[in-house]
């Protein structure tokens, strides 16, 4: 009896600390309609961030001489390929002090990946294509999510403290600091968070036009 009520209770406890939580994001402009490719990011606030050893490689593709997806996000130490599905060549490169790099002219799929080292907003640009324009999202945290077209997005597997969480988005007219919230999740289940936030109009540089009516290319 004794090493069944035991057993019990050992049952219970792995129970309670395999539990874990979710956090359901919402995210509208100023107008009530969802922003899509917003990137929401949980911090725990006692600052106890493991990011996993190994980490999954992220693509970021060329298609119709756009980067696919527009807005990528990663954990801090993730290799990144840029394959190049087009029938021309690009040249991707990046100024942005999170990380700084450039892939000579090529078609194909580059031979290395690039691993993105430090948290922050990575701008991804073409020096032959001026209007391709994409976005690295580098989090510090494991825990983060990007929104659908619904605006809504989920951060599962989160184990149940309190959380720091804030939103990230392209056209932000605000810091991002600014959209940051104190989540308390207690117990294991979905808490269901929203932000409203302002956003700046989309500027885009014109595609030049080609003998078959798409965007040069070379």
């Amino acid at each position: 009896m004794r090493r069944f009520l035991l057993a019990l209770l050992l049952l219970a406890c792995g129970s309670a600390f395999g539990q874990a939580a979710e956090i359901a994001a919402t995210v509208v402009d100023e107008h009530g309609r969802p922003v899509e490719d917003a990137v929401v990011v949980a911090v725990p606030s006692d600052g106890s961030v493991r990011v996993p050893a190994h980490l999954r490689e992220a693509s970021v593709d060329q298609v119709d001489q756009e980067f696919t997806p527009k807005v990528t996000a990663i954990v801090v130490g993730t290799p990144v390929r840029f394959p190049n599905h087009d029938n021309i060549r690009h040249q991707v490169y990046s100024f942005s002090p999170a990380k700084r790099f450039e892939l000579p002219l090529y078609a194909g799929v580059p031979a290395a990946a690039i691993v993105f080292d430090k948290p922050g907003v990575v701008v991804l640009g073409c020096n032959i294509h001026d209007w391709m324009i994409g976005y690295i999202y580098v989090s510090e945290s494991p825990y983060f999510a990007k929104t659908g077209s619904d605006g809504k997005a989920l951060l599962g597997e989160l184990p149940l403290r309190a959380y720091r969480v804030r939103v990230w988005h392209p056209q932000l007219a605000t810091g991002e600091e600014t959209t940051r919230k104190t989540v308390d999740v207690e117990r294991a289940g979905p808490v269901s968070v929203q932000w409203t936030i302002a956003l700046k109009r989309e500027t885009k540089i014109r595609r030049v036009p080609a003998a078959d009516g798409r965007g040069g290319g070379y």
